[in-house]
């Protein structure tokens, strides 16, 4: 008999009044289509800050369709978004996109398929694969992401090819025992730490090839000091190494 975990999806936002909306439609009416009754899922809208309408637009949403679930968080930060998320999560699997959902969605079930069928404990999109497929990007961030890989490789011993897509799913029961491991960031850096320590520690890492939209002028990341903030991330992460 087919098994039917269920999941939620957390989407963090900042400031995204013009996007949510529209976005979270598209997500909701995809999910709807892919992943029909008995399957049971949310869509969990984490505001981490934001001061224009974007929590009352989320609430008219929740109003609207009853799988969607606002999360106040109480200050900035992707990786806290995350942590308040889905340790809140009663969820079989947790994950995360973003807003704009550059990865294509086409890979969802893909990634809910290599969970359920394909013995995966992890499942993470990468756009440096030879099948994967980047549209959009400019050649200054893509010469940043692979340096930015190259350094995690070299410096933490690490074999994942990208640590920065916003594109991750796992089983809920892992989360805990990774945080308690490492992936501590309140920022972006908590997407890169969860695969590290998850390689770390063991865990069957299924990588998944995706077509990526990269949408540069909506873009909030600024490359210098982001990096700065990765590389001293690094070597605090380094200390955790297991011996």
């Amino acid at each position: 008999m087919k098994s039917y975990p269920s999941f939620d999806v957390t989407i963090p936002v900042l400031n995204e009044e013009a996007t949510l909306r529209q976005q979270v439609e598209i997500l909701h009416g995809f999910l709807k289509t892919n992943f029909p009754e008995p399957w049971r899922w949310r869509i969990v809208i984490a505001d981490n800050g934001s001061t224009d309408r974007t929590w009352d637009i989320a609430n008219e949403l929740k109003a609207k369709l009853p799988e969607v679930q606002p999360l106040k968080v109480p200050r900035k930060g992707v990786g806290l978004a995350l942590k308040t998320s889905w340790s809140q999560s009663d969820a079989d699997i947790v994950g995360y996109m973003d807003l704009d959902l550059a990865t294509d969605l086409k890979h969802f079930p893909e990634a809910i398929q290599a969970l359920t069928e394909g013995g995966c404990d992890l499942v993470y999109g990468t756009r440096l694969h030879p099948r994967s497929k980047v549209i959009g990007r400019t050649l200054k961030r893509e010469i940043t992401s692979r340096a930015f890989n190259r350094i995690l490789k070299m410096y933490l011993g690490v074999r994942f090819s990208d640590g920065m897509c916003g594109f991750k799913w796992l089983w809920r029961k892992h989360y805990q025992p990774l945080h308690e491991a490492g992936a501590v960031s309140d920022g972006w850096f908590f997407s890169t730490e969860l695969l590290t320590v998850a390689e770390w520690k063991g865990l069957k890492m299924c990588e998944l090839p995706v077509e990526w939209t990269d949408d540069v002028s909506s873009s909030k990341v600024k490359i210098v000091p982001l990096a700065m903030q990765y590389l001293e991330a690094m070597k605090v992460l380094k200390t955790k190494k297991p011996a």
